[in-house]
């Protein structure tokens, strides 16, 4: 019996290395085909569900599905709304693990052709670069999940000659709570429903348990996955729990309803009409496992706006709004994690032009607080731009470069904004004045809203002004100098006062330097950004 259980865990624990290296190579080599899927088809909820299957689908995890949706979240490109769809679709999906399983993986015996997958994979893995050693991962990991589904059917057999599953009895409502915790407790214990699943299909396979008993544990099994996304939102964002609580909520109410209709259905059909019986009990349990989740889609999808007031009622969001574009979970991808992170640094550099603006025009300054809430917003995008991982490879990298890039000017910029109080100094000398009136007038009329960041066509206009303006300060800078000194003699001001005038043009010279800069930094990024895209076009 020890080598039994030896058995049994060694081939779970196959199965899911298997399926994280086939997950995480399926993530890395599809990384922008998850963006484009999610952004393009999710304008309906009936697509946003078509879009979390086929997600789930192409990556075969329902959690990197889950973290995918709450990234797009974040990043403002999907609405919750939308998201709800995604994750019910995300369940329906999921299921196809099961029929995986039961149509290749216990047919028959592909220990065979596993082992030379897994070394084949291996091999390219080493031998090959970029997308060439992802697909390497995944064809291991292909194989690793068949090599774990063979251990786990031999384990099985032995299990079924001396283990004794009498005292389970599915006709019974004790019996059936007893199998529902069983198959809970499985998928907490494994952490994953796909590998609690594949185990209760080697189970049924070898006659270990029957399909009634392996009916109410996929049930446990469904809901015992929610626990798993539970655990993983502790002390996250409020972004991510709404989404995790519309698993919550979707997979216990399905349960329920699979537990006191679906199940006794499809166990009556089974047991009284023979067209049934020539069915292979594992297509039954494939078939009940995604008719549970299908049922629930028919279920919610109609009551979607509902579940969102709720949801939205029971889970506000006291954070700030930008801060919740820097939600780790959107770290598990990285070209949503580099998409995020721009967010908040557009947001910052539109803050900081908008503290400049209303200087020169009114001669207001900024309150202590929003610059102590800005310099922790610009604290908590450094530090998440040091946990983003971008492969050199992947095609978000370039994006990442960029973002780093425009991330010097951020500080730069910042720093000017110590002293802003020379604004109000300025204000005074209509000689440099002007000059500061020009200054804002360029940066207002293309940067109205922080979105026109990323517009080539307001950065390029952008850039040429300040360029202009650049050169007129450096030409006229002896001149200007030469006026303020006049003034400073005309008014008989004292020295001091005079030296800080001079200082105020030097810091409205370096703050348009500096700017035009920034501007020919982001207008670079983003030109070979479109030069990237319209190349992958055609």
């Amino acid at each position: 019996m020890h080598q039994v259980f030896a058995e049994l865990f060694g081939g779970v624990g196959l199965f899911l290395l298997g399926m994280t290296l086939m997950t995480n190579g399926l993530k890395d080599a599809t990384g922008e085909t998850l963006k484009k899927l999610l952004t393009k088809f999710t304008e309906t909820q009936f697509k946003a569900m078509l879009s979390g299957i086929g997600l789930t689908l192409l990556v075969q995890s329902s959690t990197a599905t889950t973290m995918a949706t709450i990234g797009f979240v974040n990043a403002g490109i999907m609405s919750f709304a939308q998201a709800i769809g995604v994750m019910i679709g995300a369940n329906i999906g999921t299921t196809s693990t099961g029929w995986m399983v039961a149509l290749l993986g216990l047919k028959f015996s592909i220990s065979m052709i596993a082992l030379p997958l897994i070394g084949f994979g291996a091999v390219i893995n080493l031998l090959g670069k970029d997308r060439i050693a992802v697909l390497g991962l995944i064809i291991a990991g292909f194989g690793l999940i068949f090599f774990g589904i063979s251990v786990l059917q031999e384990a099985m057999n032995g299990f079924s000659k001396q283990g004794d599953l009498s005292f389970l009895n599915a006709n019974e409502f004790l019996g059936q709570i007893i199998l529902v915790l069983i198959g809970l407790v499985m998928a907490l214990l494994l952490q994953s429903s796909s590998a609690a699943i594949t185990t209760t299909l080697a189970a049924l396979a070898t006659g270990a348990i029957d399909l009634s008993e392996a009916i109410y544990m996929v049930i446990g099994q469904n809901v015992g996955a929610v626990g798993i996304t539970v655990i993983s939102v502790i002390g996250a964002s409020v972004s991510a729990k709404r989404t995790v609580a519309v698993n919550v909520v979707f997979n216990l109410v399905t349960a329920i309803l699979a537990f006191f209709i679906l199940a006794p259905l499809f166990i009556y059909f089974y047991q009284q009409y023979t067209f049934f019986t020539q069915w292979d009990v594992l297509i039954i349990l494939a078939l009940f496992h995604t008719a549970f989740s299908v049922m629930g889609a028919l279920v919610f999808m109609p009551a979607t706006k509902q579940l969102e007031k709720w949801l939205l009622r029971i889970l506000p969001n006291d954070l700030p709004a930008i801060m919740k574009f820097l939600d780790e979970a959107n770290l598990e991808f990285s070209a949503i994690a580099v998409q995020s992170a721009q967010t908040v640094q557009y947001y910052i550099l539109f803050e900081i032009f908008s503290f400049l603006s209303a200087a020169f025009q009114e001669g207001a300054m900024p309150s202590q607080r929003k610059i102590k809430q800005l310099d922790e917003i610009i604290l908590q995008l450094e530090a998440y731009l040091e946990k983003i991982n971008v492969p050199y490879s992947h095609e978000s990298n370039h994006d990442f470069v960029s973002l780093l890039r425009v991330m010097v000017y951020v500080r730069v910029l910042r720093s000017d904004l110590e002293n802003i109080d020379y604004a109000i100094l300025l204000r005074t000398q209509p000689a440099v004045l002007q000059t500061a009136l020009d200054y804002k007038h360029i940066v207002e009329s293309y940067i109205q809203q922080r979105e026109q960041l990323g517009n080539p066509k307001n950065i390029e206009p952008m850039r040429n002004e300040l360029n202009s303006l650049k050169k007129w300060t450096s030409q006229h800078r002896a001149e200007i100098r030469q006026k303020i000194l006049q003034h400073t003699e005309v008014n008989q001001l004292n020295a001091a006062k005079g030296i800080e005038l001079l200082a105020a043009q030097r810091w409205l010279d370096r703050l348009v330097a500096h700017t035009y800069r920034f501007s020919n930094v982001l207008y670079e990024s983003i030109l070979k950004n479109e030069e990237r895209k319209f190349k992958n076009g055609c």
